[in-house]
């Protein structure tokens, strides 16, 4: 069973989660703060993390850093803040989505499910489907038959080994051109217009290869 650490210090969104979660046959664990978050997550380690940024004792993306220490399981924000600053310091801490307040019950399990089933394994031999497109990743082979450069194939790397996750700006830059970059976004946006004509059955409606404006990019299967 699924076991989910849900972090919030307001005692109705931590019930009517309990209960949501608990329906669907979750094992559920609560916190109200920042101390006691680390502290049940350290005694019964969680499967994946619901967790508010403000909390009474410390700032979430702490927890978040805390976590981050010795965990990679899932972690999806919770919060009030609706600034695109808030998001890409949670994401580049460590989250993995981020659900604005208020929000709904089924977009959430949404997110759960999607993040709970991203991480594909490790091993070179992963083979992903992208619309119409069979993709081995070890191989580095597309099927119907495309070409992609070197930098191309990092990139859609990046983001179909994290299938629903949205990966900022930030980290896909540092993952794919190296780590003294960070703000070239206009190469993102190139590369990532060159995958979608390659890739996506309609580049201007996209389905998979997903843009979240100003924060990142997400694969959705």
């Amino acid at each position: 069973m699924t076991r989910i650490l849900v972090v919030d210090d307001d005692p109705q969104i931590l019930r009517a989660l309990r209960i949501n979660l608990r329906a669907r046959q979750y094992e559920v664990d609560v916190a109200d703060d920042g101390a006691a978050a680390l502290q049940t997550a350290a005694a019964h380690p969680p499967d994946l993390v619901v967790l508010d940024l403000g909390l009474p004792d410390m700032d979430g993306t702490e927890v978040i850093r805390g976590l981050r220490g010795w965990t990679t399981v899932p972690i999806i924000v919770l919060s009030g803040r609706a600034e695109g600053s808030d998001k890409v310091a949670a994401l580049d801490a460590g989250a993995d989505d981020y659900v604005t307040k208020p929000f709904g019950v089924d977009e959430l399990l949404a997110r759960i499910r999607a993040v709970t089933r991203r991480v594909l394994p490790s091993a070179a031999a992963a083979v992903v489907t992208l619309g119409r497109h069979t993709i081995d990743l070890g191989d580095h082979t597309i099927s119907p038959e495309q070409r992609l450069t070197p930098t191309e194939w990092q990139l859609l790397e990046q983001l179909l080994r994290n299938p629903g996750k949205l990966i900022t700006q930030r980290q896909l830059l540092q993952e794919v051109w190296g780590p003294q970059y960070g703000t070239e976004t206009n190469y993102l946006r190139q590369y990532m217009a060159r995958l979608r004509r390659k890739l996506e059955d309609d580049p201007t409606r996209p389905r998979h290869l997903l843009t979240e404006p100003g924060m990142g990019y997400r694969y959705q299967p």
